[in-house]
C-alpha cells in the first residue's frame, strides 16, 4: 500500500480540494463540477478512514502502514489491572478485605503502569512520525532513495504506535461510557 493511499495530509487536501470544486459548481451550476466534487469528497474520506484503520491483538498493533508492539508497561499494567480486578472480586465473595484492597490497589497501579507505557508509546511514535518526515524531506532533496525508504519506514512504524494508542484510548473510553 502506498503512503499516499493511507495519508492523513492526502485526505486533508481531497478535502480542501472537493471544497473548492463545490463552490465552483455553486457558481456555475455545471453538473460535472458537482460530481467531481462529490467524488473528491468520497476519496477524501476513505483515505482518511484507512489512514486511521486499526487492528489490535494484544500487545501488537497493524494498520496499513505496518505493526508495531506496544511497550511493555502497556502490556503488564493491563495484566496487573486483570489480576487485581480477580483478586479484588475473589476478596469481595469471600469476605476477605485484604484481599480486596490488595486488588484494588494492583488495578490503580496497573492503570498508572499502562498509562505510562501509552504516554512512551504516544511520544515515541510522534518522534518516529516526526523524525521520519524530516530526513525523508533531505533524503528526496538529496535524490538519497535508500534513505528516503528508511525514513518511510520509520514514518509508518511512528503512526502504527500512535495508531495503537488511539485504539487502546478508544476502547477505555467506550467501556467507560457503558
Amino acid at each position: 500500500m502506498s503512503n499516499k493511499e493511507t495519508s492523513t495530509l492526502q485526505s486533508a487536501l481531497d478535502s480542501v480540494s472537493s471544497t473548492i470544486q463545490s463552490g465552483i459548481h455553486a457558481v456555475t451550476g455545471n453538473p460535472g463540477d458537482k460530481a467531481a466534487a462529490d467524488r473528491k469528497q468520497a476519496e477524501a474520506e476513505a483515505r482518511s478512514d484507512l489512514s486511521h484503520a486499526t487492528v489490535k491483538a494484544g500487545p501488537v498493533t497493524a494498520t496499513a502502514d505496518g505493526v508495531a508492539t506496544d511497550n511493555k508497561d502497556r502490556t503488564d499494567g493491563s495484566w496487573n489491572q486483570t489480576i487485581g480486578s480477580g483478586k479484588e472480586f475473589i476478596g469481595g465473595i469471600t469476605g476477605s478485605e485484604q484481599l480486596k484492597q490488595a486488588g484494588q490497589r494492583q488495578n490503580e497501579e496497573g492503570k498508572v503502569q499502562e498509562a505510562q507505557g501509552q504516554l512512551s508509546d504516544l511520544g515515541q511514535g510522534l518522534k518516529e512520525r516526526a523524525g521520519g518526515v524530516l530526513t525523508g524531506a533531505v533524503a528526496g532533496l538529496t535524490g538519497d532513495e535508500q534513505a528516503k525508504a528508511a525514513a518511510q519506514e520509520q514514518h509508518d512504524r511512528g503512526k502504527t504506535l500512535q495508531r495503537g494508542v488511539e485504539a487502546d484510548l478508544q476502547k477505555q473510553a467506550d467501556a467507560e461510557r457503558k
